[in-house]
């Protein structure tokens, strides 16, 4: 999809060739006209979209593309090739995500792990205690009624009961294994804080909303133990 945008932006750009003036990428442009301001605006989007691919970006390729695209020269590079070099970009993304993600989570551990009134267990799960309880503890076999919300560690939430204003029942052992620990270390009407490593959570495949290895933050009430 962003290819095609940036496909469509180029084409857009050729509405933009009469008129133009030789102004540097750093120059004074004039806005004057209708025409100038839309060349413009195409231009900043199509820059914005372009250098969210990544830092190492080729500004006289581009150019060039963009240059030839504009005069209806024949491309360089047929689609078959392009297709290729666009999975193989991708999938450098893909890893340096994985990467960015799994030093940041483990940087957040280690921060967390200096917190006051935070646990660190053998397994490398984390929690606070925000409310102890009084009731039942479960067991793996058990299932529960909780509430809980769950966000990345940027603060970014990608779920939460709470919200819905419905708890949930559950098999302790259908969670990730981040919560079927941590669940059993509670009692009926404690609510804590667990702070989970990717490999306790959705490790490199990530989920809807969780990026591959996200380390994750969970705030669980355990409501009753069924």
């Amino acid at each position: 999809m962003r290819y095609a945008l940036i496909g469509l932006m180029a084409l857009l750009l050729a509405a933009c060739q009469s008129g133009t003036n030789e102004a540097g990428s750093t120059g004074e442009v004039s806005l004057d006209s209708t025409m100038d301001t839309l060349c413009y605006s195409y231009g900043v989007t199509v820059g914005q979209n372009i250098k969210s691919l990544g830092d190492d970006l080729s500004r006289e390729a581009l150019m060039a593309g963009i240059l030839e695209g504009i005069e209806g020269s024949e491309p360089k590079v047929d689609n078959a090739v392009l297709m290729t070099k666009a999975g193989e970009f991708l999938q450098m993304v893909n890893e340096r995500a994985v990467a960015r993600n799994q030093a940041e989570g483990e940087a957040f551990l280690e921060e967390k792990a200096e917190e006051e009134g935070v646990v660190v267990l053998p397994s490398g799960l984390q929690y606070k205690v925000i409310r102890e309880g009084e009731g039942a503890s479960p067991t793996a076999s058990d299932r529960v009624t909780i509430h809980y919300r769950g966000t990345l560690i940027d603060g970014t939430q990608f779920d939460s009961s709470f919200d819905r204003g419905e708890p949930i029942t559950y098999p302790v052992n259908g969670f990730i294994p981040g919560w079927v620990e941590g669940l059993q270390l509670m009692q009926e009407g404690a609510k804590y804080e667990f702070y989970i490593p990717s490999d306790l959570a959705y490790g490199k495949r990530g989920n809807r909303g969780i990026p591959p290895n996200s380390t994750l933050v969970f705030e669980v009430e355990l409501i009753k133990v069924n």
